[in-house]
């Protein structure tokens, strides 16, 4: 079975650049037997106007972008001011009272692991460099690993050490590392399996590996299709569930422990804003814009194992 990207966008009066597009086998069993599951645009701004198809694999599950472009295509599909590769502002903790600590979930999905220690850490996929700034203040010896040069620069003018590129990697050593951190970054690879079975031979014995990605098999995803706020199609090249995150670990050679689920209100915000701006308007779209019912919503979906958003510390 084959699905093409739609073309929506306006005639140019210059030709665009160019994209060579693959059809790959499931990125975890390579059978190629698939079924449709969601198609959407490219929603940044300033986008391609392309369409994306996402499929299901019917052997083993596993959710993949399919066509995709190929790897030497993606830069363009990554805008300047894409949100990861910005560094963020630590903002001060507010005060809370006993009811709302209890309920609340981590702004981020690492405030829930990050602790002191003296090991060497790799960020595959470090962005803006945040996480690692956050790490080296908490006496780890960090090193960052991103595709985008201009991130990669970034970081590197913050006095950190960092790499351009993804993994293997020459300047990489095997048993260097006691922690390897895949915060959002693992669904975009065009070659996941790939990727962690060599983040299983960089870790020293004994070594941990935390991997945070969007949950496809999640209230949100089901509640608003194309407009899912974590689809972000063709960024994101594999769509996780519980299990095939489990699996694909599993047979790089690691130990997943339990899945952890992290509720994010503001990505159901964006997924109403983005169903709305589609034309895809209800009354429920409209009022999931607003912090209070959002932060309700999530917390049903965290109560129920329905996040959008998974974690899992897996050791070598």
């Amino acid at each position: 079975m084959s699905f093409f990207p739609r073309d929506l966008a306006a005639p140019a009066a210059e030709p665009g650049p160019t994209i060579a597009w693959e059809e790959p086998a499931c990125l975890l069993c390579g059978n190629r037997n698939w079924q449709s599951l969601v198609e959407a645009p490219d929603s940044t701004a300033g986008g391609t106007g392309f369409w994306f198809a996402a499929v299901q694999c019917q052997e083993c599950g596993l959710c993949f972008t399919n066509p995709r472009p190929r790897p030497e295509c993606m830069d363009q599909f990554y805008p300047e001011a894409y949100r990861p590769h910005r560094l963020r502002r630590r903002k001060p903790v507010k005060a809370r009272s006993r009811l709302l600590r209890a309920c609340h979930q981590p702004r981020k999905e690492y405030e829930a692991f990050v602790r002191r220690g003296q090991g060497r850490l790799l960020d595959f996929g470090c962005g803006s460099g945040s996480f690692l700034l956050k790490m080296r203040d908490l006496s780890w010896n960090v090193t960052g690993l991103d595709v985008s040069a201009a991130a990669v620069e970034r970081v590197q003018q913050l006095g950190l050490p960092a790499f351009v590129g993804t993994l293997p990697h020459l300047d990489l050593e095997p048993a260097s590392f006691d922690l390897i951190t895949m915060w959002h970054s693992l669904e975009h690879v065009h070659a996941p399996l790939t990727v962690l079975r060599e983040a299983h031979r960089l870790l020293a014995p004994g070594g941990q590996l935390i991997v945070a990605v969007p949950n496809i098999d999640s209230l949100p995803f089901r509640w608003f299709g194309s407009a899912w706020f974590g689809l972000d199609l063709p960024r994101h090249l594999t769509h996780f569930a519980p299990w095939t995150l489990q699996l694909i670990l599993q047979r790089a050679g690691f130990r997943p422990g339990p899945i952890r689920q992290i509720r994010h209100s503001n990505w159901l915000r964006e997924s109403a804003r983005l169903a709305c701006d589609r034309g895809h308007f209800s009354p429920w779209h409209w009022w999931l814009r607003t912090k209070h019912l959002s932060k309700l919503v999530t917390l049903y979906a965290y109560l129920t194992r329905q996040c959008d958003c998974l974690v899992v510390v897996a050791d070598r």
